[in-house]
């Protein structure tokens, strides 16, 4: 044991948790206390067996972080190699995860300098799975935001900017942008990132590439860490082309057992790459009417053209509204900052699942909580206090409001996307917004002001809400930056998703041409 608890050490956590208790009282505690705390230690120090934890049996290379030469763009937080089977479904093809997935053997900072070190003693579900597909893994991804949790904008994070493939002064988006621009640049096939607003659409469509945002629970999201609330977080695919993105879902998706958001209604396998070359004719696609609200006049314009586009291709082009949009972006906006901060209070993993528990990841972050939280990104804190005042004034109404109405905002999008297979949106409201270098004494109202966040998650942040797979595709460049279109569709209804944007992307060779040559000609130390 630590040490005994002192009797003002034990009245002063009563007090933290609104406990009153005298010193007399306190000696009583004190004794039951000591026994409890006797026995975690023998707990602990006892030879019981555990489960061992999930790792792909194959050796791990110690790896490196590269140097600035090696990484001007300042994508990788660490380059390894590790080889997975000798053939499947991704054989031959390099494969990179964003710093919050834990990869055996390999650091796993979460984007926080204070976990700089922490080493991941097991393996994530989607990378037992890309391995076992026979990619090969060469590294962990730059991200910023504790876990991925509020890194929309893709700013300066504990570990740097990424910086924009086609314009190195323009933003890469948040926070998988490592991972977005390692792909765009052509550093590696696939990346896998997470998304809790957009985390994986927004870098994907600021860099030119392909960002797909599963149905809740089609990926398992075992090994991947929490900055927010778990009923919102994602991880997928980044890919240059939707036909790797379609092989890296298919590769990982389905039921795992390991991940307790997952439910009987989530396939055991998906079949997406047999469909990919269907093309669109037959289909129906809605214009969304509120996605278009707000955007910038030529990313609306290129949108619409990808739309047209499609119906060239045999897609019949419909207009629709969901007066629920809104609300699904205030519902979440209303549901992240209890959710971020009951993670806090409850472990980064959460309780009450039974699945394996990486005790040693648990144990890093809970004694950075406890002794280097000071360090932590300001928008993080931001909502921890936002939910501290949220609970004391409102006592825990806020966050049941906004999880009780999702049925009713699930309900409004199903409805039109029984009329409609796929829903057809931009991804963002503008390209990528010009990076301005806060001036030091204005660092903290830069980093906490909300323009470019809630501007960059207006139609992305309400899939993570309501669990529809949404994915962000390419269609066109606008003053030499990507403009991107997001597609919805039905849950577990990916395929349908992939097929549209294959379409279109074969459609526009030249475009994807393009996007190579920008990225890659601004790789320059």
């Amino acid at each position: 044991m630590a040490g005994k608890p002192g009797i003002d050490e034990i009245i002063g956590v009563a007090e933290r948790l609104g406990i009153g208790i005298t010193s007399t009282e306190a000696e009583v505690y004190q004794s039951h206390l000591v026994n409890f705390l006797e026995e975690f230690d023998a707990f602990l120090g006892s030879d019981l067996p555990e489960d061992p934890p999930p790792q792909y049996a194959t050796a791990r290379p110690a790896g490196c972080r590269p140097s600035e030469a090696e990484d001007p763009l300042n994508v990788w937080m660490w380059k390894t190699r590790i080889d997975g089977a000798e053939d499947g479904l991704l054989h031959g093809l390099t494969v990179s995860f964003k710093d919050h997935i834990a990869v055996a053997g390999t650091p796993t900072a979460y984007g926080s300098q204070a976990l700089e070190g922490n080493i991941a003693d097991y393996d994530a579900t989607i990378v037992s799975r890309t391995l076992a597909a026979g990619a090969t893994i060469v590294g962990k991804n730059v991200m910023d935001g504790l876990g991925g949790g509020f890194g929309f904008g893709g700013g300066i994070g504990d570990f740097g900017r990424v910086l924009n493939p086609h314009d190195h002064s323009h933003l890469s988006g948040g926070s998988s942008s490592g991972s977005a621009v390692a792909v765009a640049i052509g550093d590696v096939d696939i990346s896998f990132g997470g998304d809790q607003g957009g985390s994986i659409r927004i870098p994907a469509s600021w860099s030119g590439t392909v960002g797909l945002k599963p149905t809740f629970g089609a990926v398992s999201h075992f090994g991947a860490g929490f900055g927010s609330d778990q009923s919102i977080d994602y991880v997928g695919p980044l890919a240059r082309t939707v036909r790797l993105a379609a092989s890296a879902f298919q590769a990982v998706a389905g039921r795992d057992g390991l991940d307790p958001r997952q439910s009987a209604t989530t396939p055991e396998c998906f079949d997406v790459l047999s469909g990919l070359e269907g093309g669109v004719e037959g289909l129906r696609i809605g214009i969304l009417g509120e996605g278009f609200a707000g955007a910038d006049p030529a990313v609306a314009e290129s949108v619409s053209a990808a739309a047209d586009v499609l119906a060239g291709l045999g897609a019949e082009i419909v207009e629709v509204s969901v007066p629920a949009f809104a609300w699904a972006s205030r519902a979440q906006t209303a549901l992240m900052p209890e959710g971020a901060r009951a993670v806090f209070d409850t472990g980064f993993f959460g309780p009450f699942a039974r699945t394996w528990y990486p005790a040693e990841n648990i144990d890093a972050i809970n004694r950075m909580w406890a002794n280097d939280a000071d360090g932590l990104d300001p928008r993080i804190k931001l909502n921890y206090l936002v939910a501290d005042f949220s609970r004391r004034l409102y006592g825990g109404r806020v966050y049941a409001k906004s999880q009780n109405m999702r049925g009713q905002v699930i309900g409004e999008f199903d409805r039109v996307l029984t009329g409609v297979d796929a829903l057809v949106m931009p991804t963002t409201l503008t390209t990528a917004p010009e990076y301005e270098a806060p001036d030091p004494g204005e660092a903290l109202a830069v980093k906490l002001a909300g323009a470019i966040v809630s501007n960059a998650v207006r139609n992305t942040r309400p899939f993570n809400y309501t669990g529809h797979p949404a994915l962000a595709v390419p269609c066109g460049m606008i003053g030499g930056l990507p403009a991107s279109m997001q597609l919805v569709g039905r849950f577990f209804d990916e395929g349908t998703l992939l097929r549209i944007a294959h379409a279109f992307e074969q459609a526009k060779p030249d475009l994807q041409d393009e996007l190579v040559s920008s990225a890659r000609a601004t790789v320059t130390v």
